[in-house]
């Protein structure tokens, strides 16, 4: 496997587990429709959480969370809706950002780093 995807997965690993040790229980990882996908699903309490991990070695070009763009966010969105519709759920939802720091071993998590239209 290529470096920078090794990488990506061992971060979002990290990112299940400090997580999982916050009390979210994980419904679903890498979860796809169309061409969209969503790293982790998640409960957290009674809201429906959708996680995007960004994992990086260093921040000389953004922190992790920067990298989660317009573009992105419209995405994950779009994956939501289609969540949401598949599977009938009517409550709260959020979506969070957690940030993997390789190089330090350090992790950050922003709940409600954006929201839906």
């Amino acid at each position: 496997m290529v470096d920078h995807l090794d990488a990506g997965k061992f971060g979002e690993n990290l990112a299940i587990e400090y997580i999982n040790g916050l009390g979210y229980q994980i419904i679903a990882v890498n979860w796809r429709y169309k061409h969209w996908e969503v790293d982790v699903i998640a409960s957290d309490e009674k809201t429906l959480v959708f996680v995007e991990v960004k994992s990086r070695k260093s921040n000389l070009y953004g922190t992790p969370s920067e990298f989660v763009d317009h573009k992105k966010q419209h995405n994950l969105i779009q994956a939501a809706d289609a969540y949401i519709e598949l599977n009938n759920y009517e409550g709260e939802i959020r979506f969070d950002i957690v940030s993997v720091y390789l190089g330090v071993n350090k992790i950050e998590l922003i709940k409600d780093a954006f929201w839906s239209n």
